[in-house]
Formats: C-alpha cells, sequence, structure tokens
C-alpha cells in the first residue's frame, strides 16, 4: 500500500485535505437552490463509501509495503473495527448537524464555528491519545484559531443586525456540530497503529482499511439519523424518500460529489496522520474552516448585507486563522 514517509509531503496531504473539507459544502450550497440538504446528504454519504473503497482497492492494495485491504481487514480485531465504526457514527450526527447550519447560516458562519470548535477541542483529544508534536506551537495555533472563531460569532451578529436573514440557530447548531465532530477523529486514529504502518500491530487497522468502516458507520448511521432528520427537520418542512428517488439524476450527482470531495481529503489525512501525528494531521484538516469561509464571504456573498464594521472583523479572522495554522504546521518540525 502507499505510505506517507516524510513530513513535508504528510503536510501536503493534510492542506488537501484542508481544501477538499472546506469545499465540499459548495455541492450542497449548489443543491439547495432545489433540493433539501437532508436529501442531498445521502447522496453525500454515498459519496464518501465509493471513496473510501476506491481508495482501499487501488492506494490501500498495491505495491509491497504493509498490508493490503482485504488481508487487513481479515485480520483487524471487532475492538477496532468498532472503534472506527463508532467514529463514522459520531460524525455523521455532527456533520448532519452542520448540514442544517450550513442551510441556515451559511457556510462562512458554519464552517468557522462548527469546525472552528472541532479544531480546538479535537486537537486537545487527539494529543491526549498520541502526543506528537511541539505543544506550544500547537496548543499556540489553537489559541490563535480559537480567537478567529470568537470574531466570526461576532461578525455573523453583526450581519443579522443589518438585512440580513439570520438567527441565533445557526450558531446554536454549529456549535453542538463542532463539540460532536471533535470527538469521531480519536475513534478512527485509535483503530490504527500510527507508529507503523508498514507493519502494523496485529489486529490494528491501516489507514484505508480504517476509512472503509469509519464510511460504513456513516453510511449506516444515516438511515437512523437522517430518517429523523427528514421526518422532524431542523428547519422547513418534512421530506419523504419519493421525493428523493423521484430527483434528478444531475441532482444526485451533485451530491455524491461533495462525498467524494470530502472522502478524498479524509483519506489522505488518516494517511498523512502515521508522519505527522493525529493532532497535527486533525488540526491542519480542520484548518478548512478558513477555506470554507472564503467561499462563503468572496462567492457565495454571505455577509454582502452586513453592517459598517464587518469587514475589518472578518479580515482579522482570516489573519488569525492563517498565523494560527502555521504554528500548527511548525509544530510538527
Amino acid at each position: 500500500m502507499f505510505i506517507v514517509n516524510n513530513y513535508p509531503l504528510a503536510i501536503i496531504f493534510c492542506i488537501i485535505t484542508m481544501f477538499c473539507w472546506g469545499s465540499w459544502g459548495n455541492a450542497q450550497k449548489l443543491a439547495g437552490k432545489t433540493w433539501r440538504y437532508e436529501l442531498f446528504y445521502w447522496d453525500y454519504t454515498i459519496g464518501v463509501l465509493l471513496l473510501s473503497l476506491i481508495f482501499a482497492y487501488t492506494l490501500g492494495s498495491m505495491g509491497s509495503s504493509g498490508r493490503s485491504f482485504l488481508p487487513d481487514l481479515a485480520q483487524a480485531d471487532m475492538h477496532n473495527i468498532g472503534s472506527a465504526f463508532l467514529g463514522g457514527v459520531i460524525f455523521n450526527a455532527a456533520n448532519i448537524l452542520l448540514s442544517a447550519a450550513i442551510a441556515i447560516a451559511g457556510m462562512s458562519v458554519a464552517f468557522p464555528v462548527g469546525i472552528g470548535l472541532a479544531l480546538v477541542l479535537g486537537v486537545i483529544i487527539n494529543y491526549m491519545g498520541s502526543q506528537k508534536g511541539d505543544p506550544a506551537f500547537l496548543f499556540s495555533g489553537v489559541a490563535l484559531v480559537t480567537i478567529a472563531i470568537i470574531i466570526n460569532a461576532v461578525a455573523y451578529r453583526k450581519a443579522s443586525s443589518g438585512n440580513q436573514k439570520v438567527t441565533s440557530k445557526g450558531i446554536f447548531i454549529s456549535i453542538l456540530a463542532g463539540v460532536l465532530m471533535s470527538f469521531f477523529y480519536r475513534f478512527v486514529a485509535a483503530s490504527m497503529d500510527l507508529d507503523n504502518f508498514e507493519s502494523p500491530a496485529q489486529g490494528k487497522m491501516t489507514p484505508y482499511t480504517a476509512m472503509v468502516i469509519f464510511a460504513l458507520g456513516i453510511f449506516v448511521s444515516n438511515f437512523v439519523f437522517n430518517t429523523i432528520v427528514m421526518k422532524k427537520p431542523i428547519s422547513g418542512e418534512p421530506a419523504n424518500y419519493k421525493t428523493y428517488f423521484s430527483g434528478k439524476f444531475s441532482i444526485h450527482l451533485v451530491g455524491i460529489l461533495g462525498g467524494l470531495i470530502w472522502g478524498v481529503g479524509n483519506s489522505l489525512n488518516l494517511i498523512a496522520a502515521g508522519k505527522a501525528g493525529a493532532a497535527i494531521s486533525y488540526g491542519l484538516g480542520q484548518g478548512a474552516t478558513l477555506v470554507a469561509a472564503l467561499w462563503g464571504v468572496f462567492i457565495w456573498k454571505e455577509f454582502k448585507n452586513s453592517t459598517k464594521g464587518t469587514s475589518p472583523m472578518l479580515i482579522a479572522m482570516f489573519i488569525l486563522f492563517v498565523v494560527g495554522i502555521i504554528s500548527i504546521i511548525y509544530a510538527g518540525q
């Protein structure tokens, strides 16, 4: 299987993750013009599962290094399989809430508040599980991101006092999604041997196998979580499966594309975790907040009707995010 053997390549993979995790929401924004987010989300989970299988049977099965996908799956013990699967269940609950927050508040709010909070808590949780990286630079970067999150929330409040149709529900759901999101990665990381992808410990999984089990956790739990949300939506009218199956093929492809984009980022992030460490790999990937905020502000114009004084706050937020991310990268040197 393909293994990352140096830190610079691991950082490149994490940066790609950042762009993938921060960009998949554009698919929801596109589909949201004619398609409810609950219906979009079914296609999204299919895309994530497809991507995990593609990676498992290609990068995860070629070459002489490490264990190939099927032999690795056969030797994995149930504890580690359950851990990766639980990570998928937790992620799915969090991501459905994040999708709702995007629909209510927009990408430039839902991502910085929700995923920014997930970055802060997730880095702490993952560092406790696998202590790689300089804690001074790592947590300094986290502190800067925290300040950026607070600034974004204040900017959102200022925007709500202008002509934008927004409510406090958007921030509340984003916070709830962020708290849940901070826990999923630790369960997936615990199922792998982060210290040795070349010859993983017996019972542990490679990142490619863990990704498939994780994706299955997302897909299977979606029959529970998304069905509930469809019948009891956070906002708007209830949706049903008849509407989903009557959707145009093109609209389904948009959702699948969103899942493929996110899945690429997640796979590369797990592959990079062996060299960069779980805390740094996760923290950089969740720099997606910056990417999503850029999409929301400059492409979707989500703050175009905001009151005077909002723009300087958004600039300060972006600067703090960038400096914080650079600090996290330096922590791994």
